[in-house]
């Protein structure tokens, strides 16, 4: 499994293009929103014959879900998301200009939803999504067992953790959900986070103040 991560938008926020030797590709967090880094991610996905088979999100705050109508525009493929983030679709121009971004367009609406435990596949490889509210209340993560890897979105981070002063963000209830779905993941499993560097379950098990 091949993981290409892109930082985009002014929040520096990662998008993961993954993909497997089918060629098979899904698209975790979409955050382009300039001109630019639309051109960047399509090019690589030219370069590398992709074929983009999912677009799902960890949750749907503004700087995940920016390029998720650019991917449906691009490539007919609607976002998936838990139900309980459907709501931060609404209103996303006054959502952008309250961090001073010129949102052009409304959000794209979702194809589907994705619940708890749910099984995903693509190509030769298959994944399960979490749900782990508290950052976001339909947060999720993506665990790859076999490639030993997860996909947390903004729910912890390499030495920290995922804000909760946001809408219907709890920090008891991201405390909880890390303590319970994240942290009995093997300590060699692999981070990949909604923003910063990658880290592993047993780093932050041992270096992360806030666990």
């Amino acid at each position: 499994m091949t993981v290409k991560t892109f930082t985009f938008n002014p929040f520096q926020e990662n998008t993961y293009l993954v993909y497997d030797d089918t060629k098979e590709a899904i698209v975790i967090d979409c955050g382009c929103i300039l001109d630019y880094e639309k051109k960047a991610f399509k090019q690589y996905i030219i370069d590398n014959e992709l074929n983009i088979v999912k677009v799902i999100n960890t949750h749907l705050h503004l700087d995940h879900q920016f390029g998720n109508k650019f991917l449906n525009d691009t490539y007919n493929i609607a976002p998936l998301a838990h139900i309980e983030d459907e709501f931060l679709l609404e209103n996303v121009k006054s959502q952008g200009a309250m961090f001073g971004i010129p949102v052009k367009e409304d959000a794209q609406t979702l194809g589907g939803y994705i619940e708890d435990n749910q099984t995903f596949t693509f190509g030769k490889t298959s994944f399960v999504a979490l749900h782990v509210p508290g950052h976001s209340p339909g947060s999720v993560a993506f665990y790859f067992e076999k490639e030993n890897a997860v996909f947390v979105g903004d729910v912890l981070f390499k030495g920290s953790i995922g804000r909760t002063d946001l809408p219907k963000g709890d920090y008891a209830t991201l405390i909880g959900s890390i303590i319970k779905r994240l942290l009995p993941l093997p300590d060699s499993t692999v981070i990949y986070s909604g923003h910063g560097p990658v880290t592993t379950i047993g780093e932050e098990k041992v270096n992360n103040p806030y666990l």
